[in-house]
């Protein structure tokens, strides 16, 4: 991983030497920094150069750099399409098939995959240096060749047999740019797993954790471990999403065909210059004198029916060829989804957990007014000995006051009738249901 991590990092610039060396200069006393230094040619130079990878179709792989407009035109891309690779921005996944390319935004993963070659980021990244690795051993391990075209001088039988070259491929077939896309997808899923795998190692024995003791520590712990599924779950669910939508979608899948797509048009190319080797120009006009009417109706009705029958042939390979398509992306979409159903699982356990939790809160309230109401029915009973000493507390003759055995009548009378009081308040709250019996 050292030796492949020295080999993708670009080399320093000159410029980058050229200046370290005018710095070290400027610093000397009695001289200006950055004299003779060329900025606004420096900032020309280094605008909006970005550093890639490219793996071709052999497994080679190099360290180029291309500023934004040179990958336009080289990708036939439009500027939004590279605006959801800027590693400055964060965007959801996203799988986009365009003519001659297919966008691929997959968590770290972000690259352009053509029919000749795959453009990444350059990046430090592990799973980046994972892919690549990957990539090249898959291409160079000689399981399922890719298909190449023999040049632009295609014969007629090459031509002729190309629709059934790609309406039956062979199981282990794979185009170049499917092979890479199978790659960023594996490595996509891979990623979500261990991700969600690791959640649930952590997550599982802090729940249990919390259920045996309610503390403010574990509370905040377990909020953290939620706000983590909750952000996983939205990354996986939009890689979800994001394959369903490409299965759904026929014509999506049927521009991500870019070899067959640039074979046939080399096979066009070919074919239009056998006729203009055969002394059929196409530039030049048939004039409608030379040629008898009769005959001009007959090129005319074998045209149309050489049309539909090539039309007919083209669609009927586009179906089964997208049904290649469809089953590789069926197999990451299945994995993808036991992924999210793990992150479910483990969610509603987490519900389940807060569930019981607010059972327990609930029973310990319900404990606390029990107590409570048994502690103000008790209050009520000593208050009764508070009214019966502010009544024998008045200052004035009594004659119960000269007899010496009142007071012990008094307090025997005033404790048996709030005795009885308070069994009354108990016998009634537990009448009511208000208490457990």
């Amino acid at each position: 991983m050292a030796d492949l991590k020295e080999r993708l990092l670009p080399l320093k610039p000159q410029s980058a030497i050229n200046l370290r060396g005018t710095t070290s200069q400027a610093s000397a006393p009695g001289r200006q920094p950055f004299q003779g230094l060329d900025l606004s040619g420096l900032k020309k130079r280094g605008q909006g150069l970005r550093s890639w990878i490219r793996v071709d179709t052999s497994g080679n792989s190099q360290v180029i750099e291309v500023d934004k407009f040179t990958m336009m035109r080289r990708c036939d891309l439009p500027a939004r399409d590279l605006r959801l690779l800027d590693p400055l921005f964060v965007y959801p996944s996203t799988i986009l098939g365009r003519e001659k390319a297919i966008v691929v935004n997959l968590e770290q993963i972000r690259c352009i995959i053509t029919a000749d070659e795959v453009l990444l980021l350059n990046s430090l990244d592990s799973y980046v240096l994972q892919y690549v690795v990957e990539l090249q051993r898959r291409l160079t391990s000689g399981v399922g060749e890719v298909w190449q075209p023999e040049g632009p001088e295609l014969n007629r039988r090459s031509c002729r047999n190309f629709d059934n070259v790609f309406g039956s491929p062979s199981p282990d077939y794979l185009p170049f740019e499917f092979r890479a896309l199978e790659v960023a997808l594996e490595s996509a899923c891979t990623f979500l797993d261990s991700q969600a795998a690791e959640l649930e190692v952590e997550a599982y024995p802090l729940l249990d954790e919390l259920t045996s003791k309610i503390s403010t520590l574990n509370l905040e712990r377990v909020r953290r471990l939620k706000s983590r599924l909750v952000a996983l779950t939205r990354r996986v669910q939009k890689v979800r999403d994001e394959i369903e939508q490409l299965m759904d979608d026929d014509g999506d899948m049927a521009e991500m065909y870019l070899s067959e797509k640039k074979s046939r048009m080399e096979c066009d190319q070919s074919m239009m210059g056998f006729r203009s080797n055969d002394g059929l120009s196409v530039s030049a006009p048939v004039s409608p004198v030379s040629s008898p009417p009769e005959s001009r109706r007959l090129e005319k009705s074998l045209s149309m029916a050489r049309s539909r029958h090539e039309s007919t042939k083209s669609s009927e390979s586009a179906t089964e060829s997208i049904e290649e398509l469809e089953m590789l992306l069926e197999a990451y979409f299945v994995l993808i989804d036991s992924t999210l159903n793990k992150l479910t699982s483990l969610k509603e356990y987490i519900d389940d957990t807060e569930d019981f939790i607010n059972i327990q809160l609930d029973n310990v309230r319900n404990q606390l007014i029990q107590f409570e109401l048994l502690l103000t029915t008790a209050t009520f009973v000593v208050a009764i000995f508070g009214v019966v000493t502010g009544i024998f507390g008045m200052n004035f003759a009594i004659p119960f006051f000269d007899d010496p055995g009142a007071f012990k009548w008094v307090l025997i009378i005033t404790g048996v009738c709030g005795i009885i009081i308070f069994c009354a308040f108990v016998w009634f709250f537990k009448y009511r249901r208000l208490m457990p019996l």
